[in-house]
């Protein structure tokens, strides 16, 4: 193997997807579906990944996270786990955000969406994301490309962070297309006794 060795990984979705990149070289790319347990899985399976080829964690150069939009516990375990393997192994991670992987994998002048809740998509507008639903889109004649499947879409984060390596980068960060709903609540704490 000759070039750095980058490994990228997403947990966005109801998946873990990793794809491991030397030089240009494409060395695997897979996904695992799962409802729930990212958290608990992400490791291990980035583990096996590296251990197919051969290689283990210090062996990398960088490393590639999706950070969305998408399920925001999703997110946040990948983003957390680069920002750790990062810190913990001395090498950069890069934030891919899912716009960004998809216009990688599609044809220029293609509409890029990122699926959403709910039958709408996050689409790229000039004034940055917004959320649309698929029939207005569909109404106004554009088309909608399928999505591209986890392992394809981790294939791309780790060729864009390929392609960022070796400039520094600051740590990755979620990519939220609206800021989160929750707020604290509007009740008086309650009184501690002492």
């Amino acid at each position: 193997m000759t070039g750095p060795v980058i490994l990228g990984f997403d947990t966005s979705g109801a998946h873990c997807a990793a794809a491991l990149v030397c030089g240009s070289e494409m060395l695997e790319m897979v996904q695992e579906p799962m409802a729930k347990g990212q958290a608990e899985r992400l490791i291990p399976f980035l583990q096996d990944v590296l251990s197919r080829h051969s290689l283990g964690f210090p062996d990398l150069a960088a490393l590639g996270v999706g950070v969305g939009p998408g399920n925001f516990t999703g997110i946040r375990i990948g983003v957390s786990a680069a920002r750790g393997l990062a810190l913990g192994l001395g090498l950069p991670a890069y934030g891919v955000n899912g716009f960004e992987q998809r216009q990688m994998l599609f044809p220029d002048g293609t509409l890029v969406a990122v699926p959403a809740p709910r039958d709408a998509v996050y689409v790229q507008a000039e004034d940055g994301p917004a959320l649309a639903l698929r029939k207005d889109i569909e109404a106004v004649g554009k088309s909608l490309p399928d999505d591209p499947s986890p392992d394809a879409l981790a294939g791309a984060i780790a060729r864009l962070a390929a392609l960022r390596y070796p400039s520094p980068t600051a740590a990755p960060a979620p990519f939220y297309v609206r800021a989160p709903d929750a707020a604290p609540p509007k009740d008086a704490p309650p009184v501690i006794l002492p």
